[in-house]
């Protein structure tokens, strides 16, 4: 499969070189050259990967990484010039999963990013590997999920959605009407279990109800069940 990653990088000779390069390994990306329009790049384009420079016009790649995480389940990657350990530290400690320098080798460069692809997408490999007769299209009212082309269609208009929120979304309405706990989320979603304090799994919610034009404050496309858990409804679609 393809994936689609948003780079945000200034030099556009380095921005294309990059891109051209991972291009080639099945990484589609969408290059924006500022830091002050990035999280709005990012929220459109809704990738399976952030790649950030640091020095960047309008906001700096460390306030976008803190400002990214809480709405972000995807890799966040820093790739940067700047070789710092201080840098380093607060890019991680910031939510970042990688800290790249640009000098690193093309191929290492793929290799360290499908890792970190292949880390975020458990639920994705297993349903990859399921079998054909559970891959139907499915259809609720104006709503239609495709999980052969991954396509979510919503009225008339073709919904983005990344891959982590594809594959949260086909879980949800694969169990149409039921009550799923974080617990089971989280281990279809990332293979680990709840923990009492990981809210992954909401802040993923709460961005799927807004792609879906659910209601923030009394949702009834995707309920929240007081204490049990979330619920994919039946009737919200029509």
């Amino acid at each position: 499969m393809t994936y689609r990653i948003v780079f945000v990088e200034d030099d556009p000779d380095l921005a294309e070189l990059i891109s051209d390069f991972l291009a080639r390994h099945e990484m589609d990306v969408v290059i924006e050259p500022r830091g002050d329009t990035a999280l709005a790049t990012i929220e459109r384009e809704a990738p399976d990967m952030v790649l950030l420079d640091i020095m960047l016009p309008g906001k700096d790649g460390l306030s976008i990484c803190r400002e990214l995480r809480p709405n972000f389940d995807g890799p966040i990657i820093m790739l940067t010039s700047l070789d710092s350990d201080m840098n380093q530290i607060l890019g991680l400690e910031l939510g970042a999963n990688d800290y790249i320098l640009k000098t690193t080798p093309p191929s290492v460069l793929v290799a360290r990013l499908r890792s970190q692809l292949r880390n975020m997408r458990p639920a994705q490999a297993a349903s990859e590997s399921a079998p054909v007769k559970t891959q139907r299209k499915l259809v609720f009212g104006q709503l239609s999920i495709d999980p052969v082309s991954r396509d979510v269609v919503l009225g008339k208009e073709k919904v983005a959605l990344s891959t982590s929120d594809f594959d949260l979304l086909w879980l949800l309405a694969n169990h149409a009407g039921e009550t799923l706990n974080r617990d089971i989320l989280l281990k279809e979603m990332r293979g680990v279990s709840y923990d009492g304090l990981d809210r992954s799994i909401d802040v993923a919610i709460s961005r799927l109800r807004k792609k879906l034009g659910d209601n923030p404050t009394e949702p009834f496309r995707i309920k929240t069940v007081r204490n049990r858990g979330y619920l994919f409804s039946l009737s919200g679609w029509e």
